[in-house]
């Protein structure tokens, strides 16, 4: 069963936020640390300061409003989307899946050019935000996968295509996976690829740069992933008790996965962290890099990739083609792990460009026809 929902934080909850910043107990910082040691004290208080005096989430709440919003149990468990139909009835669907830290509202920015030529569910991963917590063990990629194929044909959408990002992109990937019939493609604007010795290819300069960067991380794993990994409940502990503790978590990988020409508005940055604290998702957010599968279905359908300059890693190609039915491929000059947030207009245009090349009819070819009221 499929219902509307409308977003409605109890002002209670706003209370308790502002009361606890005001409360903040600081830490000390060294002299000229810059980010040697963290996220520095001073942007850190800047971006408090504003979300406890100057941050107004009723009105962002109002705006979220705007659009429309459902909420279904899939597998005992609460599924949050967004469901924009195309002005063209014979649109295809387009399922777009966000990441860590992100959520739904990275793609605010793409809806409205993309609704153009696609039919748009844009859903919370099980964990995050409206969708969490999760309840029980197993919500992997590929479980939320199977939850989105069984989305999709509640909503009466027989084919379609898939994005995604960071999770997102291991999702779409593992939709396309489950149901190679009925996924037409997946694009992605995050995919890692490893260093193969089996590989026996030729690679550019460029590439093994790209390939010297993913072993210097893979030496040194990242210390959220690796906290986040193997203890999210102990984690969760101080990220759902101090508001400021959930946003120096998320900002700090904010500021080093975008890029600096493409800034994030403040404002955008804390309304995402306020979905994370207003809904106590932390842990159970936190939870898939545990419950993430290392190894993955191969993915028969098409892939599109979109590589930005500032992402965590970025794709070599050839090696991607070992591994997918790569059928487009772009590299950008601007924009980073948040693509859709920074630079919405390039990705949301190679998304249409990607879908184009599979039907020749700028998106069109799917069943349009929504199932009820969503």
């Amino acid at each position: 069963m499929i219902q509307p929902f409308h977003i409605d934080i109890p002002q209670a909850g706003l209370d308790d936020l502002a009361d606890r910043l005001a409360r903040t107990r600081w830490p000390d910082e060294i002299d000229g640390a810059g980010w040697d040691y963290g996220f520095p004290l001073a942007r850190l208080k800047e971006l408090a300061e504003r979300w406890r005096t100057g941050y107004d989430w009723r009105a962002h709440e109002a705006q979220l409003n705007e659009l429309p919003h459902f909420i279904t149990e899939i597998e005992g468990q609460r599924v949050h989307f967004v469901h924009v139909r195309s002005p063209r009835p014979d649109a295809l669907p387009l399922i777009l899946t966000h990441g860590w830290p992100g959520s739904f509202l990275e793609f605010l920015d793409v809806i409205e050019p993309l609704a153009r030529a696609f039919h748009l569910v844009v859903p919370s991963i099980p964990g995050y935000g409206f969708s969490g917590p999760t309840r029980e063990r197993g919500w992997d990629t590929a479980r939320v996968a199977r939850a989105w194929a069984e989305l999709m044909r509640r909503l009466g959408y027989e084919r379609y295509g898939a994005q995604g990002g960071d999770f997102g992109s291991g999702i779409s990937l593992a939709l396309g996976a489950a149901e190679p019939e009925r996924v037409a493609g997946v694009h992605v604007n995050y995919l890692p690829t490893r260093p193969d010795p089996e590989a026996k290819i030729t690679l550019s300069a460029s590439d093994n740069a790209r390939l010297d960067a993913v072993r210097q991380l893979m030496a040194n794993r990242p210390p959220y992933q690796a906290l986040q990994a193997t203890t999210p409940q102990t984690l969760g502990y101080a990220l759902t008790d101090s508001p400021v503790g959930q946003l120096a978590w998320i900002a700090e990988r904010f500021a080093h996965w975008t890029d600096p020409r493409a800034p994030i508005d403040d404002d955008r940055l804390l309304t995402n962290v306020s979905l994370y604290w207003l809904t106590a998702t932390a842990a159970s957010s936190a939870r898939l890099h545990r419950e993430a599968a290392r190894r993955s279905e191969p993915c028969p359908v098409p892939v599109g990739v979109a590589v930005f300059p500032h992402d965590i890693t970025r794709s070599v190609r050839p090696l991607a083609e070992r591994l997918y039915d790569i059928r487009h491929w772009s590299e950008f000059e601007r924009g980073g792990h948040f693509a859709a947030m920074e630079v919405p207009d390039l990705l949301a245009t190679d998304v249409r460009d990607f879908f184009l090349t599979l039907d020749g009819n700028g998106g069109s070819g799917g069943n349009g026809r929504p199932a009820g009221d969503a």
